[in-house]
């Protein structure tokens, strides 16, 4: 019998639909992320270096560490409201992953929240690298591409550190943050006022994960990329200090252009032999800014359009000995961490930051930093090569959102899953490579 769905008024079915569903989970592709939280440690390790999360306060219904878990289980499967809580106290596949009868509701995760502290963030940001650490055992970096960069969050009403930035054109924070380039991992995020400028605390914020990453990797490749907002010569002196290699962006001045002139007569050559009037060419010069101790390597890129009547100018500072166009190449990557940005906010609510408090705010954008890496983790040990480029968007679709049933028998509790699920094979194949990073682990 076929069933024909209408959603005109006053139409006759032959299907009833209700909610009842009992022991009935929609989210049962959160038991996956729960083996792999085990299999990496990650609950040991936000203990050992987050203090409010190891305060000696047992005597507590829902202690704060239940409650950090419930809050990340609850943003991987895109419930990214406290008030979504009060929904999901009952479900049965949360109540598995956090090991809990009964979830904590949204004023608990709402006293948790006011709680914290700007000490808990710095707590926050070691546990995140420290959890990064636990995962590079796994698969050891060759490579860190350190893309810096600064982007907006908007407020409603009285929030502490709201404020109106002009560049954005609109009231809010201005959050610094920093991924690898190479992989995507989050490396390093600070909530800060909205009115600060683009590369505002941008050494302090960065030196401490340039030193950890040169004391565990030394061996490692490790690169600096930024716009202009961050030409700012502490960084560079930070960069070298440390014997890394960078590319950042310079604003454009009457001294660099004269620098460029030498490019002009093979551009305008390019350009007249060209079918369609469009030219590139690439060079470079030592230049040294007046507030510079020292001249360094400018490279830069001159580029005719055909629907342009003057060319545009590319100038990347750097200490890299590559040739020019390789420079500019390599700088122009940096705008995949525009799709690293994206998906925090878009996938995980980076930019849902309700709080009046500001340390709670800042503390909610390490959560939403946690719950990023987890999921991005997973995704790059764990999941087969064609799908580890999905969005956290395309995950829920094929591995989370799987409609599952919790059946307790006398020694043991099975979920058992829909037998159409679509992507059920995927499903194995990632629970069968966690399983093998958690007997490597145990080995």
């Amino acid at each position: 019998m076929t069933t024909i769905y209408n959603f005109r008024m006053n139409c006759k079915t032959n299907v009833k639909i209700n909610f009842n569903g009992g022991d009935l989970s929609s989210d049962s592709g959160l038991l996956l992320y729960k083996d792999f939280i085990e299999a990496m440690n990650i609950k040991e390790t936000l203990i050992q270096n987050i203090s409010s999360l190891n305060d000696g306060k047992n005597h507590r219904k829902h202690e704060n560490i239940d409650v950090l878990l419930q809050k990340t289980y609850q943003k991987i499967a895109g419930y990214h409201t406290d008030s979504a809580a009060d929904k999901l106290r009952n479900d049965p596949v949360l109540q598995e992953v956090t090991d809990k009868d009964n979830l904590a509701s949204q004023p608990t995760i709402s006293r948790y929240n006011n709680s914290l502290t700007k000490d808990s963030m710095k707590e926050f940001q070691q546990a995140n690298l420290a959890i990064l650490d636990t995962a590079y055992q796994i698969e050891k970096p060759n490579l860190f591409v350190y893309d810096l960069d600064s982007t907006h969050v908007n407020t409603c009403g009285e929030q502490y550190g709201s404020a109106y930035n002009s560049h954005y054109g609109e009231t809010g924070f201005h959050p610094l943050v920093m991924f690898n380039g190479h992989n995507g991992d989050f490396l390093k995020g600070l909530l800060r006022a909205g009115n600060v400028y683009t590369s505002r605390d941008v050494v302090r914020f960065a030196e401490d994960v340039f030193i950890r990453h040169q004391n565990n990797y030394p061996e490692s490749k490790k690169y600096v990329r930024a716009d202009s907002g961050f030409a700012k010569p502490a960084l560079y002196q930070c960069c070298e200090r440390h014997n890394i290699q960078y590319a950042i962006r310079l604003k454009a001045n009457s001294i660099l252009y004269k620098k460029a002139e030498f490019l002009l007569e093979k551009l305008n050559q390019k350009v007249s032999s060209s079918k369609n009037g469009y030219g590139v060419v690439y060079g470079s010069f030592s230049y040294k800014a007046g507030s510079w101790i020292k001249e360094r390597r400018v490279v830069v890129k001159i580029e005719q359009k055909p629907e342009k009547l003057f060319p545009d100018y590319t100038f990347v500072v750097t200490n890299l000995d590559a040739k020019p166009k390789a420079v500019i190449k390599f700088y122009s990557k940096r705008g995949t961490m525009e799709n690293f940005i994206k998906e925090s906010k878009y996938g995980f609510a980076l930019d849902k930051l309700s709080s009046t408090d500001y340390w709670a705010n800042a503390n909610k954008l390490q959560h939403t930093i946690l719950a990023y890496n987890i999921h991005n983790l997973m995704r790059r040990l764990c999941f087969p090569e064609e799908h580890q480029k999905d969005t956290i968007q395309t995950t829920r679709l094929k591995i989370i959102k799987i409609a599952g049933r919790k059946v307790t028998s006398g020694r043991y509790t099975y979920f058992k899953l829909s037998s159409h699920a679509v992507y059920k094979d995927l499903f194995l194949e990632i629970h069968n490579n966690i399983r093998k990073i958690a007997y490597s682990k145990a080995a």
